[in-house]
């Protein structure tokens, strides 16, 4: 781990950390084990030579326009140009919220978004990853992640991809071809798994991976907070698409759960420790307190699970969204070692920098090669897929391996999402009626 200071800000530079099974899957690839480790040629760099990168934002909602001051914050010679969202009025509100925060933040003049470069509907990705730009912000609901990854991929873009990559397994599997593409044509990509930029974390995750606190023995994440309900009643005038996408958190196709959204964050650290990802999980869940009501969908609002890595060691997983006066959160990391007890960032030095804002300067600092290139994609692709198993788990009462998701065909997206079209709401999962495939 190196520390740099760029335009007065602490960039956190982790080391790179592949699980075997992503480093042999990468070296498959020509070359990719090679430039894994690599300082990118200046020749190869697509923003060298530009005085400022342009970076455009597909899905403009309150992690999309957080992510927008978090690249404005995080770096000098980076402009928005670029906007686009499913709808107007998202858009619009978006671009008048971020404008008010540079304004006090002083970087309001790299917001340089004109009128005729707001793109609105099903297809603005396409319109965005068509103009100039060479940074793309995925910040949509994830139920589109992979389709818009494979797409900026496809398109020459460096990319910050908002996690978790997938809601099902098919579009895992997509996200991970196009990471090891990104590898080969040296383009990066910078997620939204911002504990791999918080010092602490890395500094303690190193020191763990170094021994500090002997052999691994078992693992804990937890993620037990309150729910998130984007939207509290169904407007008469929406159709179905417009109201499941207005309500996104609510629905599998477009959120794949709490454990897949949100719960990632924990699960990822412990990938992390671990360096590989688990082989089978085992889980269990439900909806106890969630009302079954149009407004919540067909998510669980708890899921435990018990996963189990190569090495044998295991990892318990608590996720919960309960209402907050019943007063209990838990949103942390446990590593038990043969020589002592770690939460992954009680060993690291703590300092005043946002990891959120680490990351973009790092992510900008890789595509201009002023430091080791950086593409932590795959591995959080391995965390989604992680996650996603241990979803089918509970939703099926059964124990699901790795190689089953590997396999599986499983694809939520709906065939039809013209405002016409009826989406009917699955019911909520139940273990031996619901089925894996």
């Amino acid at each position: 781990m190196q520390e740099t200071s760029t335009s007065s800000k602490l960039v956190v530079e982790p080391r790179p950390v592949s699980s075997r099974r992503s480093f042999l899957g990468a070296a498959s690839s020509a070359g990719a084990a090679a430039s894994a480790f690599m300082i990118i040629k200046p020749q190869l760099v697509r923003g060298q030579g530009k005085e400022r990168l342009k970076a455009g934002i597909i899905g403009t909602g309150g992690r999309g326009s957080g992510a927008i001051m978090d690249m404005l914050q995080g770096t000098e010679n980076v402009d928005l140009t670029v906007m686009g969202d499913m709808f107007e009025d998202r858009l619009e509100g978006s671009l008048r919220n971020v404008r008010e925060r540079a304004e006090k933040a002083g970087v309001a003049d790299r917001i340089k978004v004109a009128p005729d470069a707001r793109f609105m509907g099903p297809d603005a990705y396409k319109k965005v990853l068509a103009t100039d730009i060479d940074i793309v912000l995925l910040c949509t609901p994830p139920g589109y992640r992979s389709i818009h990854f494979e797409a900026a991929i496809k398109a020459g873009k460096h990319l910050f991809a908002e996690k978790p990559f997938a809601v099902d397994a098919v579009g895992c599997r997509k996200v991970m071809d196009a990471c090891r593409e990104a590898t080969r044509r040296n383009l990066t990509i910078m997620t939204g798994a911002q504990r791999r930029y918080q010092q602490e974390y890395v500094e303690t995750v190193d020191k763990i991976r170094s021994g500090a606190i002997g052999e691994i023995l078992s693992t804990e994440a937890h993620w037990e907070g309150t729910p998130v309900i984007q939207q509290r009643a169904r407007q008469p005038q929406w159709s179905d698409s417009e109201f499941q996408h207005r309500a996104w958190y609510s629905f599998v196709w477009i959120c794949g759960d709490q454990i897949v959204e949100q719960h990632l964050h924990n699960i990822d650290v412990i990938n992390w420790v671990m360096g590989m990802h688990p082989v089978k999980v085992t889980a269990m869940g439900g909806a106890a307190w969630r009302p079954r009501e149009e407004i919540y969908g067909n998510i669980y609002d708890h899921i435990a699970a018990q996963f189990e890595y190569p090495n044998g060691v295991r990892m318990l997983s608590y996720c919960r969204q309960y209402p907050r006066e019943l007063g209990y959160n838990n949103i942390s990391e446990m590593v038990v070692g043969s020589k002592g007890v770690s939460n992954c960032r009680n060993m690291g030095t703590r300092v005043n920098v946002s990891p959120y804002v680490a990351e973009h300067t790092a992510m900008a600092a890789s595509i201009r090669g002023e430091r080791p290139y950086i593409n932590d994609g795959l591995a959080v692709a391995e965390s989604t897929m992680t996650c996603i198993m241990a979803r089918e788990s509970a939703y099926t009462g059964q124990t699901i391996t790795w190689d089953m998701m590997m396999q599986s065909n499983q694809d939520l997206m709906p065939k039809d999402l013209s405002n016409n079209a009826k989406i009917p709401v699955p019911p909520l999962p139940v273990p031996g009626v619901y089925k894996f495939v």
